[in-house]
């Protein structure tokens, strides 16, 4: 089982080379960091600068659809990732920290049927309040796979939370995310493991 689900996630580009699914969608060249089970990738809509996804290869719906294995893996990346991101963000002596959360099923918030952590690093006074970012994760801002369907048709956010507008927040170019992926991998290969 876990094989088709790999092969569904993953398959070769024209060029040759691995690509990565993110659900229905081909992320490869926003991909900063892979290991054998997973994958942590710029998010096209973050809340908050050096907010990413880490996924699990496999294209699993749910958690508790990944083996023991896999859930190592996946949350042993989202620790890497954060070692990253604590480089890049936390730096200034501002200390801060991270929200690292899941919405496990459409109920909770899921607009991509793909599992993913949000790892999204946190300094004081981003938000009026520290719970704020729940409340945009489950609006039409935090719609991670929204702006990849057509207003009209794609999946609405769950979770029962208010949505939140926030005019300011525009969808970022392949391009601006490509630039983010490289300057991770830069991280990456520096960092101290």
């Amino acid at each position: 089982m876990l094989g088709r689900r790999l092969a569904r996630a993953m398959t070769m580009t024209a060029d040759g080379r691995t690509m990565i699914k993110f659900g229905p969608y081909e992320v490869t060249e926003q991909v900063f960091y892979t290991t054998g089970l997973s994958f942590a990738l710029v998010n096209l809509k973050p809340l908050t600068a050096g907010h990413v996804l880490v996924c699990p290869r496999a294209a699993h719906r749910r958690l508790q659809d990944l083996s023991a294995t896999e859930t190592a893996d996946l949350f042993g990346a989202v620790q890497l990732v954060q070692r990253v991101l604590t480089r890049s963000y936390l730096t200034s002596g501002s200390g801060g920290g991270f929200t690292v959360a899941v919405q496990d099923g459409p109920e909770a918030g899921q607009t991509v049927p793909h599992v993913h952590v949000h790892v999204i690093p946190r300094i004081q006074g981003d938000t009026a309040a520290p719970d704020d970012i729940y409340v945009k994760m489950a609006s039409e801002e935090g719609n991670v796979g929204g702006a990849l369907w057509d207003r009209a048709n794609r999946p609405k956010p769950g979770g029962g939370m208010p949505a939140v507008e926030d005019e300011d927040r525009e969808v970022r170019s392949p391009e601006q995310m490509r630039h983010e992926a490289e300057r991770y991998r830069a991280v990456l290969r520096d960092l101290d493991r």
